[in-house]
């Protein structure tokens, strides 16, 4: 028997994870890089960038905490408005999901029986899933995004804190800049293989955006550099 492989399920925790470990790789490095650019010595390089993991990675675990949370919680009350209508309103909610069958294609007495066999069966997980979008693939968990977001983000941002310790100072926004774009990129390759999908464009992508966040956090540093100087 053919068995496709589907990734769909894995939606929730390598958004965060992605998200995470990019967030620790380029806020870490830019970080380094506008400290690099305005400092001759390596004591504030480290300073700043074992600060910046620490607060990355609990902002980024408490940020993606209550932004799945807000998420589940406006879930829930979809749902209990739904189980509201159920009760008090049963045949206009059967006729509202026979309408999104036939809208899908089905025919008007297809789509009537169909909705009414869903009904008969679980009436609210059929409005959770066809009119409200809600199912288990994509239902939110706050604590596992937080913990993903979190490690993921000390996983990225301990690569460019062990470039500062052994990179030699003069060149150091040279080394992180050419580490991040190997990290960024073998994060692309991870992440599109982990999701299924070619790795040509998401690795271009983390690469362009993170060039860009790194060329200006290297210029503050340097403008800062100079007027301290």
């Amino acid at each position: 028997m053919h068995k496709e492989n589907h990734y769909i399920n894995r939606i929730g925790w390598l958004r965060a994870a992605v998200l995470g470990a990019n967030d620790g790789i380029l806020s870490t490095t830019s970080l380094v890089i506008g400290v690099a650019a305005a400092s001759e010595s390596r004591d504030p390089i480290i300073l700043s960038a074992l600060a910046g993991v620490v607060a990355g990675a609990l902002s980024m675990a408490a940020g993606e905490y209550v932004s799945v949370s807000s998420q589940s919680d406006i879930e829930r009350a979809d749902l209990r408005r739904e189980r509201k209508a159920l009760k008090e309103n049963p045949e206009e909610e059967l006729i509202e999901l026979a309408a999104i069958y036939e809208k899908r294609g089905l025919s008007k007495e297809l789509a009537l029986k169909v909705a009414e066999e869903l009904t008969h069966n679980d009436a609210l997980d059929a409005h959770a899933r066809d009119e409200l979008g809600i199912n288990e693939i994509t239902q939110p968990k706050p604590f596992l995004a937080a913990i993903s977001s979190g490690l993921s983000f000390i996983a990225g941002g301990i690569l460019p804190l062990c470039v500062a310790f052994w990179a030699p100072v003069k060149e150091m926004i040279y080394y992180q800049y050419g580490f991040a774009i190997i990290f960024l990129a073998v994060l692309g390759a991870v992440s599109a293989r982990s999701g299924g999908v070619r790795p040509l464009r998401p690795v271009v992508r983390l690469c362009i955006w993170g060039t860009v966040a790194m060329c200006v956090t290297a210029g503050i540093g340097y403008l800062f550099g100079v007027n301290a100087g």
